[in-house]
This record gives C-alpha cells, sequence and structure tokens, in this order.
C-alpha cells in the first residue's frame, strides 16, 4: 500500500519536509493495529524517513513492544546497556543526553533498521530532537565526491560513543552509565555509502560511534568526516520534533541521524523508552558488507536470527 492510498483507511498523513518527516494522524498503535494500517505506517516509514504521533497517552511499555513487533524483529534493548530492562531501553537525561548527531548502534554488524521511541517524562522547556537525511546528504553530494564516499570504509566503536564529545559530566550516575556502555568493547568496519536494505537508496553511514576512516592519515580521516558529516547536518536535510507527552516516533536508523538537544537546565528531567528493530549486515555499492572487527553482537541481533 503506498502512502497515497492511506487516506482510504481513515489515516492522514501530513508531510513535514521535502527531505524527510511526516505527521500520521488517525491511527491509535498497539499491537492490534490491522494488516491495512501497518501497510501504511510501513509505506510512510520507507517514504518519510520519521514519522511522529501525537496523543498516544495509552501506550504502555508492553503495548509499544506489542507494536514494534507488527513492524518487524525487536533486539534486546541494547548491547552493553542491559540493566533498564528487557524489553526497552531508558533515554534519560538523569544518565546521559545524546546531544550529537549519530545512527544507533553502528558499532555492531547488524545496524538496527528502525526505532520507535515514546516520550514518558518531558522537561517544562526545551528537549526537542532532530532527525536528518543521510539519504539527502548522499544525494546532495557532487558526483566526484559520490564516487569518493563509495570507495571508503570507516570504522565504528562503542569508545566513541556521543558521551565522548560533550563536556565532562561527571555524577556517579553518567560515569556508571558510561562504565555499562563500555563494558563489552564493539568496533565494527562498515562501508561509509550503505545501500539501504529496503528501498536501494544509497545513503551514509557515519555518525559519532565513526573512530576513523580505514586507510588515510588521522587528519585526512577527521577533514573527510567533516566534509560528509556537514552533508548530513544541512538544515535543508532535517526536521525537528517539539515532544508532547503522548508521542511516538519511529525513524529509519539505517536512513537518518539524530540529534537530541540539551537546551533544558539539569533540574528537569527528560525519559523516552526506546525500542529497535533488527536489520541486516550492510551492504556497501561494491556488494562487500560490514566486517566484525571485535565484540559479538549475535545476543543483541538474537530476534532476527530466531526470526530467520
Amino acid at each position: 500500500m503506498s502512502v497515497g492510498d492511506a487516506a482510504v483507511s481513515g489515516v492522514r498523513v501530513v508531510k513535514l519536509g521535502a527531505h524527510l518527516g511526516a505527521r500520521i494522524e488517525g491511527v491509535r498503535l498497539g499491537g492490534g493495529l490491522d494488516a491495512r494500517t501497518v501497510a501504511t505506517v510501513r509505506a510512510a516509514l520507507a517514504e518519510h524517513k520519521v514519522i511522529f504521533f501525537r496523543d498516544q497517552h495509552h501506550l504502555t511499555e508492553d503495548g509499544q513492544y506489542e507494536f514494534a513487533q507488527l513492524l518487524g524483529n525487536p533486539t534486546t534493548p541494547h548491547p552493553t546497556v542491559t540493566s533498564a530492562g528487557a524489553k526497552s531501553l531508558a533515554i534519560d537525561s538523569q544518565h546521559t543526553r545524546s546531544n550529537v548527531w549519530h545512527t544507533d548502534v553502528t558499532f555492531v554488524d547488524r545496524v538496527p533498521h528502525a526505532s520507535i521511541l515514546r516520550a514518558v517524562a518531558l522537561p517544562s522547556y526545551g528537549g526537542s530532537t532532530t532527525w536528518a537525511s543521510t539519504v539527502a546528504a548522499y544525494n546532495a553530494l557532487p558526483e566526484p565526491l559520490k564516487r569518493l564516499a563509495e570507495s571508503l570504509r570507516a570504522r565504528h566503536s562503542n569508545r566513541y560513543d556521543y558521551a565522548a564529545e560533550i563536556e565532562d559530566r561527571t555524577a556517579d550516575s553518567d560515569a556508571a552509565y558510561r562504565r555499562e556502555f563500555e563494558s563489552t568493547y564493539f568496533e565494527t568496519e562498515h562501508p561509509v555509502v550503505e545501500v539501504h536494505p529496503e528501498t536501494g537508496a544509497r545513503a551514509l553511514l557515519l555518525g559519532c560511534f565513526v573512530s576513523e576512516i580505514v586507510g588515510v592519515s588521522r587528519s585526512e580521516s577527521a577533514a573527510l568526516l567533516r566534509l560528509f558529516q556537514d552533508r548530513v547536518t544541512r538544515l535543508e536535510h532535517t526536521t525537528r520534533w517539539d515532544w508532547s507527552l503522548g508521542d511516538v516516533a519511529i525513524w529509519d536508523n539505517r536512513a537518518t541521524q539524530h540529534y537530541a538537544i540539551d537546551d533544558y537546565d539539569g533540574s528537569e528531567h527528560r525519559r523516552l523508552t526506546r525500542i529497535t528493530l533488527a536489520g541486516p549486515v550492510p551492504v556497501g555499492v561494491d556488494g562487500a558488507t560490514s566486517t566484525v572487527i571485535a565484540g559479538d553482537a549475535q545476543p543483541y541481533a538474537a530476534p532476527l536470527e530466531r526470526a530467520a
């Protein structure tokens, strides 16, 4: 079913930007959605890359998980952060703030296909999230830079997470979270340009977990990362969402990066719950797949294995 057919089922898709973003109206999320509505949501996600739902106040963690199962195979909450629960990962400002550009969990070989995020507690001001289209970023490159990017590979590691890029936070809870985040070392080499496993579109696979571009000097690696990352974060390639309680966002993790804006004081609390959907190993334009350098993420991606 195409997004254009959505009106037939009473669902309205409101486009938010030329490159990504749509608000979906007329859907009550949960495990009981009919197949036609699920197909509409899938089509909207493939086309718009990040979609938003207002007023889902009825949704619980169990309902969020049951809905996620209709869209794909949920992973365990995180490869290393296992203390938060069995179904979802808490994105909680009391432990960490993901305020740099990133694609989720790129340090493992099977990068998640999508993420489903539900607002549980919000600050009285600020705390919005911005997404960027990595497909639009690739498409905006001049042909010589496209060919260069397609020939490159990058190493991603959980020792290069967003916490390393922001000001040092010394609270005990922050340090404990970081220790758990790095408790098992993961490193994976991915193509810089991935062929999207569902749409076939080409997208830049980068973000803050990248430690280096393979085969060049450190200074050249940094220059190349800046060059390509600047294309990702052009304002024309982004959309921003101001959260309200009851909101749910779903994004295509293989076609976007995102950034949680840290513009609220430490006394304010922001908590959202995230469930990710398993995805296959990335494949480059040349047909070469990603390769594992360190760590075994099979338990994290186990739902995908069981579904095979």
